[in-house]
């Protein structure tokens, strides 16, 4: 090893590496990957998927994830005039269930609209944070949705279905709420490169992959907020994102707190299956990991109340390369999407 990665990796190996400040300088020796395969658990308590917690109120059955799919595509359950939006609007399977479009293409919501992929894992949802659940997610546009229309409730075919699931035929936006999150919940991507890594497969990642987790790790600290099983703290951090232009004034956590501490701050997103959900940030102002990467080296951006762990990293191209190489290795598998069919009548 050099340069002094000796104390770091003591570090590391205790599990307290997202607590000091990153390595400024390092270059990554054979014997550092060697150590870095030897390691049984990672700091920040990163490591492979576990059973998806489900609440004691909404227990998972066959036919609920089958309903929630079928609620989930219906554009009947729309807000927009048309009828024809749905959650798959903006969370589209072929694009690991978020969209490639900047901000919310469906709800018109001026931020991006997150995957679902392993959302049943997050602690918050909404870049605000200001949903604690699936249920609570689905529940707030459901509401809105039969606002402007009820004609859901009245086909006999979902009365059907809401019978054989909730024994009643009453068709209710929470229990439709129940429905969607069962569905959320199977949306899973276990068994990445990291996963089986994490898990004894030391040949699983490749010797740039085990390159980019010790600059995840150790330089780059990017464990300090992207840790647990999904790679996010479920916290809030300004980062000093640049507005997408002229009227992007988003307060963040803010609009949730009305703390000034609070504003510009956004909850961090989980980093698996990053790869697959271009463009970035709460208002998709970055288009590749690349951009990212480079925001993050240089030490974000220049706006008050910026977040102390936000300095420059000065990563060579090389560890750029290597961490973009390592984030793809958070790709798992996908789960597959048949489209349901839909009630008529």
């Amino acid at each position: 090893m050099k340069n002094g990665l000796t104390i770091p990796i003591v570090i590391l190996v205790g599990g307290f590496l997202f607590l000091n400040p990153p390595v400024t300088e390092a270059q990554i020796s054979k014997s550092d990957i060697e150590m870095l395969d030897k390691l049984s658990r990672f700091p920040g308590d990163l490591g492979p998927l576990p059973k998806v917690p489900v609440p004691a109120d909404n227990p998972q059955t066959p036919d609920k994830v089958a309903l929630g799919k079928m609620l989930f595509v219906d554009g009947r359950l729309s807000l927009g005039p048309d009828r024809k939006s749905s959650c798959l609007t903006c969370h589209i399977p072929e694009k690991a269930y978020a969209t490639d479009h900047p901000t919310d293409i469906g709800a018109k919501d001026p931020r991006n609209s997150p995957t679902l992929l392993n959302a049943a894992y997050n602690k918050r949802q909404m870049w605000d944070g200001r949903l604690p659940s699936l249920e609570a997610q689905a529940l707030s546009l459901i509401k809105m949705g039969l606002a402007v229309s009820d004609e859901i409730t009245r086909l006999r075919g979902y009365k059907e279905q809401f019978n054989k699931v909730f024994g009643t035929e009453e068709v209710t936006a929470e229990n439709m709420a129940k429905a969607i999150a069962a569905f959320e919940r199977t949306l899973t991507t276990p068994n990445s490169p990291f996963d089986r890594y994490a898990q004894g497969d030391k040949s699983a990642l490749s010797e740039s992959e085990k390159r980019g987790l010790w600059v995840f790790l150790l330089k780059g600290a990017c464990v300090q907020c992207h840790r647990g099983i999904n790679f996010t703290d479920d916290e809030f951090h300004n980062l000093g994102v640049p507005p997408r232009g002229p009227d992007d004034k988003d307060p963040g956590r803010f609009g949730i707190t009305q703390k000034e501490e609070d504003r510009g701050r956004f909850k961090t997103p989980g980093l698996r299956n990053v790869a697959l959900t271009p463009p970035y940030m709460h208002n998709g102002v970055f288009k590749t990991l690349e951009e990212v990467i480079e925001f993050y080296n240089k030490g974000g951006g220049d706006v008050p109340g910026k977040s102390e762990r936000m300095r420059p990293l000065n990563l060579t191209d090389e560890e750029k390369k290597d961490l973009i190489t390592f984030l793809k290795a958070l790709t798992g598998e996908l789960p597959p999407f048949i489209p349901p069919t839909l009630p008529t009548e």
